[in-house]
């Protein structure tokens, strides 16, 4: 698998960046390639979790990314609580209990893993509070891909704010409320899953997260532009750009 790996991640930049092509040339496709796009993703992350922290730790990171995300997402669509009032529309496929599509806790995951590995690459020492701020900085790195992504799917139609937010029509607590869920997720895998966080014997086999994390940031920046947001994928360039580049240099050393 961990040759595969790398043949894959190409595959999935080549579906990445050919989908927002096609969109950007008014081009029709098939309905089902985004999703596509988006379950091969979440394979890669899978895959590489389960050679980097076998699969028994793997499997607990899977269900906390899918428990906590589907659960505050479902909370947070009821209510409004968690990222400001929102609700899906029927784009994205079948809503769990008419709220959230299924395919949004595979979303998750998919990005929640590599951001999770940058941080585990980027916070420095072996104190006892290490996996807190593994789990603070992980949730940061999530969150800064959201400050592209988000607009580009209001924009096409995924999801609707029900409010005027001053972010491109975003509450900045979606912002606070990506982060809170991540990092959640990370304390309940962290928790239970207890994987190895001083394990860091590959760091060109983590290199791979990055490409994943820069190739699905990059598809968010392509749409953004595409859809006439220069703003936000300006925005998201200098929100992804640090991490990326900070844990590519410290897997480097």
């Amino acid at each position: 698998m961990r040759k595969t790996l790398p043949i894959l991640l190409a595959v999935y930049a080549l579906l990445t960046v050919g989908l927002q092509y096609l969109a950007n040339a008014g081009q029709k496709f098939p309905f089902y390639l985004y999703p596509l796009s988006t379950l091969l993703g979440f394979l890669i992350a899978l895959f590489h979790a389960g050679a980097r922290f076998k699969w028994s730790r793997a499997l607990w990171l899977l269900g906390s990314a899918f428990v906590v995300s589907l659960a505050f997402e479902s909370v947070g669509v009821l209510t409004g609580l968690i990222y400001g009032p929102y609700h899906y529309t029927d784009k994205l496929g079948r809503l769990f209990l008419g709220l959230v599509p299924l395919i949004i806790p595979i979303a998750w995951f998919m990005m929640m893993y590599p951001s999770f590995v940058i941080a585990d690459w980027i916070v420095p020492g072996k104190a006892n509070a290490r996996p807190v701020w593994v789990a603070a900085a992980g949730a940061i790195v999530m969150t800064a891909w959201d400050v592209v992504m988000d607009p580009v799917m209001v924009k096409i139609g995924h999801w609707v704010w029900d409010v005027n937010g001053p972010y491109f029509g975003i509450p900045l607590q979606n912002f606070f409320g990506w982060w809170l869920t991540t990092f959640v997720a990370f304390m309940v895998f962290l928790w239970l899953g207890k994987p190895l966080l001083a394990d860091r014997s590959d760091p060109q086999f983590d290199k791979l997260t990055v490409i994943l994390f820069c190739i699905t940031a990059l598809g968010s920046i392509l749409g953004a532009l595409s859809g006439g947001l220069g703003g936000a994928a300006l925005a998201g360039i200098f929100a992804v750009s640090p991490w990326m580049i900070f844990g590519w240099l410290k897997m480097s050393e």
